[in-house]
């Protein structure tokens, strides 16, 4: 009985031994976390060079947009253009997770201050470069301005949070800059304007 059982089993192990038709299946099964992986990787890369694209054409955009003006620029037009923001930044959400600074410096007397600013569109806590409205204006390396000119800055802050582990990895606080003259005037000053609800706070 036990010589019959041992060939049986002899028998059926070379059947076995030789069937080949799961090999595939093991091995898609091994590479899986693998292919996984890499998957999601390319997913969180497209989406953060989207992210980083979208913010540098946001801050350009409404640098540009706002030095384009007439010598003057109300309170009402620039929360319209705060809110034109929200959708050159789509399909990315600023609510909660970034935050607009525009700021108008003036050079008057060799020393740059800041002479208005505005911060809106998020729910995030960040505070400009340049420094706070009134104040001296700490200007980005190799820009130099000259008595009687102005600049329009924009700075865009983002909280990302990856899409791919976000509990382990954690948010990054991304920052992009832009800056223009005005064209037509200093906007060294916001004229009074309707203000909308969940406008920009302007000082």
């Amino acid at each position: 009985m036990l010589i019959k059982a041992r060939k049986f089993l002899r028998r059926h192990w070379r059947c076995f031994a030789a069937e080949r038709s799961g090999t595939v299946l093991v091995e898609v099964a091994l590479l899986m976390p693998l292919l996984t992986l890499i998957f999601l990787s390319g997913v969180e890369i497209s989406r953060y060079a989207l992210l980083q694209q979208k913010m540098s054409r946001t801050a350009v955009s409404m640098s540009d947009l706002i030095a384009q003006t007439d010598s003057t620029i109300s309170l009402t037009q620039v929360a319209n253009l705060y809110q034109a923001a929200d959708f050159v930044m789509r399909p990315f959400d600023m609510a909660g997770t970034g935050v607009l600074i525009i700021s108008s410096v003036a050079q008057a007397g060799g020393n740059p201050t800041v002479s208005w600013q505005c911060v809106g569109n998020g729910g995030i806590s960040a505070v400009s470069d340049l420094g706070v409205a009134g104040s001296s204006a700490t200007l980005p390396p190799n820009f130099t301005m000259r008595d009687g000119e102005s600049a329009i800055f924009a700075e865009l802050v983002y909280d990302y949070v990856p899409f791919v582990a976000p509990d382990l990895i954690g948010s990054t606080t991304l920052r992009h800059n832009a800056v223009f003259r005005p064209r037509f005037g200093a906007l060294s000053s916001l004229a009074p304007g309707t203000i909308p609800a969940g406008a920009p706070t302007c000082l």
